[in-house]
This record gives C-alpha cells, sequence and structure tokens, in this order.
C-alpha cells in the first residue's frame, strides 16, 4: 500500500489511544515495512520543554514496528470500544541511539522493516529495526524486539 492517496489511521493496526498513542497515521505498509507520520504537538504528555523526550521517541518506534505485525491481527472490521485483540510490549531493544530531540510542530517520520518473525499458536516474537527523521534529519535509531499475542475472546 503506498502513500498520499492511502493514508491509514493507525488506530486500525494497535490498541493504543490518546494520550499514549504516538503514531498519527501510517503512510505506507506492506508484510515487512511500514512508515508513519507523528506531528508533535504542545499537549503530547512525553514533552519537557517543548522538546519530544527519549521515552517518547522509544514508544513512537514501537508502536510503529508493531503495526507491521498488528495488521494480521487487526482487519477493516475491529471497533476499539467492544474488541481487544492482541497485547504487545517491547520485549527488549538490542540497540539504541538517540540522535537529536524533535520539536513541537516537528513531524516525526519513522520507518521500520521486519528482520525475523516466529509465530506461535497465537503470538508472535518480531525483531524490527527502526529510525525516526524530521526532513532528511535522523533522530533516533533501534532494533526492537517485540511481542505480541492474541487474546482469548
Amino acid at each position: 500500500m503506498s502513500s498520499a492517496d492511502n493514508i491509514i489511521e493507525i488506530q486500525a493496526f494497535l490498541p493504543h489511544r490518546k494520550p499514549m498513542l504516538m503514531v498519527d497515521h501510517i503512510a505506507e505498509i506492506s508484510p515487512d515495512h511500514v512508515i508513519c507520520h507523528f506531528l508533535i504537538r504542545a499537549d503530547n504528555v512525553l514533552l519537557a520543554d517543548d522538546l519530544f523526550q527519549e521515552s517518547g521517541l522509544v514508544e513512537n518506534m514501537a508502536q510503529v514496528c508493531s503495526s507491521i505485525v498488528g495488521q494480521t491481527y487487526y482487519e477493516k472490521d475491529y471497533n476499539a470500544e467492544v474488541d481487544e485483540r492482541a497485547i504487545g510490549f517491547i520485549s527488549g531493544i538490542k540497540s539504541l541511539r538517540i540522535l537529536a530531540l524533535p520539536q513541537v510542530g516537528d513531524l516525526l517520520i519513522t520507518e521500520a522493516t521486519l528482520t525475523s518473525q516466529f509465530d506461535g499458536h497465537d503470538y508472535s516474537i518480531c525483531t524490527m529495526q527502526v529510525s525516526s527523521r524530521i526532513g532528511e534529519k535522523r533522530c533516533a535509531e533501534a532494533e526492537i524486539n517485540l511481542f505480541l499475542k492474541k487474546r482469548n475472546k
């Protein structure tokens, strides 16, 4: 799926909601790659002195990574009000480099690639390479492990 005409709301792929939702939408997604956008707003809970903090960058990267695997757990008929199909969390951060902190008003573009995935009966364990930037300025890069599990209905 490509960008521009096909902007996808991230809520279709993640259980997160404001104020902890750190991604606005998906610009591009495939089974092993995703690009997401996030506008840094003044009311963000992970701001300090008008800067999006390191914890915010890590949460943004984790949510972007989760959307790759999350697309198999959440379909178009998903309704967050009544349905929680999966839980997930960071199971490890293999590497992390913070190079710059975004400011209020910056558009953070985060790109992730699935590098390995193990699927069990009702769970997935994944490794992802992820990086965030503002324009061409790199803000952060990481290798993250995620664990996602289907909830029993």
